[in-house]
């Protein structure tokens, strides 16, 4: 049997504002806000020594610093996310990320309340 791949997933939340300027719809050009959900996913082979696939609180610690510069902000404001979507947010935390976890499989942005999400695979 070949060693199993493993994917291990740690999550932050934020709560920012953003505009899309050249959104098809009224709604989406004004000024308003969302609570946003990511979720950042390692993959790879079980670390014999260390019983794990990476330290979960390092990327834990990472992730959360993450949020934490876009909380309560606007996003439109931030370098990289002049078109805040959450296509973009998934970019922005995977760009951040991938430095210091090259085992980053996976980032998925989602605005809970209104059921929706994005994924990118890496």
């Amino acid at each position: 049997m070949p060693d199993p791949l493993f994917e291990i997933t740690k999550a932050a939340s934020f709560d920012a504002a953003h505009s899309l300027p050249d959104g098809p719809r009224g709604e989406y050009r004004r000024l308003h806000g969302h609570s946003f959900r990511v979720e950042a996913s390692l993959r790879g082979p079980l670390d014999a020594a260390r019983g794990w696939v990476s330290d979960l609180g390092a990327l834990d610690e990472a992730l959360k610093a993450l949020a934490a510069e876009l909380d309560h902000g606007h996003l439109n404001e931030t370098p990289g996310l002049e078109t805040p979507t959450l296509e973009h947010l998934c970019l922005f935390f995977a760009e951040r990320l991938r430095p210091q976890f090259l085992s980053l499989s996976r980032v998925v942005v989602s605005r809970p309340t209104v059921g929706e999400r994005c994924a990118i695979e890496l």
